[in-house]
This record gives structure tokens, C-alpha cells and sequence, in this order.
């Protein structure tokens, strides 16, 4: 049985990544969608990036819509990759770090976290805590 994920779902994992983005003194963005791509909660921290708000929502639709994080993505859009060029498909998808799909333990894709306004590594970090959160939500 797939996950239920909504609002209540979306600000447990949006508190979890905006914890972890302090812990590292990185403001960021963070965006979660539901298992269609549209915007359940997002967070702009004091300082963060004003042009990472767009991608940190682009990072978490690519998510969704591609069933894989970002980061993975990158990898294979690559120059002479499988899926070279999607990057612009879908009114903009984002090919690297930030992005994670939100996966009940069915592998049913309940959403997606995408974070931005730091480092790549520091997105990823961010976003990680987030899907983390998550999981815990899919414990019985």
C-alpha cells in the first residue's frame, strides 16, 4: 500500500531539511511536491538565494516526474548519455544534486523534496534530511 502524503506529511519533511540546513549554517530553499509535481510546502530561509526558490520547485517536479534524484539524472543526461537533452523538456528540468523522490516502501512515488541555495553537496545533505524524514513516516 502506497504512503498517504499531504500537508501534515509535506511539514514533517520540510521541518527535518530546514533543521539539517541550520545544523550546517547553509539558508536554503526547500520545496516538497506531491506525487503529481504540485507545491505542498516550501521554505525560504533568511538569506538563502532568491533564484534558488525556482529551482529548488524545478528540483522536486524533476524528481517526481522522472522518478529519480537529480543527481541521478545529471548522470544520465550527460553528453552522450541515454537521456541526453531532457533537461529541456517539461518546461525545465534540473539534472543535478537537490532533488529527491519520496518513495513509500512499495516504491510508490508519494513526492519529492528539492532543495537549493547551496553547494550542490550542501543541496544534497539538505535534501537527504528531508527524504529521511520521510521514511520515518512510512514506519509503521
Amino acid at each position: 500500500m502506497s504512503v498517504r502524503f499531504g500537508l501534515a506529511g509535506a511539514r514533517h519533511v520540510l521541518d527535518a531539511a530546514l533543521a539539517k540546513a541550520d545544523g550546517i549554517g547553509r539558508p536554503v530553499n526547500v520545496a516538497v511536491v506531491d506525487g503529481g509535481g504540485h507545491l505542498l510546502a516550501f521554505a525560504r530561509q533568511d538569506g538563502a538565494i532568491l533564484a534558488s526558490a525556482d529551482i529548488a520547485a524545478r528540483k522536486a517536479r524533476t524528481a517526481v516526474l522522472t522518478a529519480m534524484t537529480t543527481e541521478q539524472l545529471g548522470r544520465e543526461a550527460a553528453p552522450g548519455g541515454p537521456l541526453y537533452g531532457i533537461e529541456v523538456t517539461n518546461g525545465g528540468l534540473v539534472i543535478f544534486g537537490g532533488g529527491i523522490p519520496l518513495a513509500g516502501a512499495d516504491g510508490a512515488i508519494a513526492g519529492a523534496i528539492g532543495v537549493s541555495g547551496g553547494s550542490v553537496e550542501q543541496d544534497v545533505t539538505v535534501a537527504r534530511a528531508g527524504a529521511g524524514a520521510f521514511q520515518d513516516l512510512c514506519r509503521p
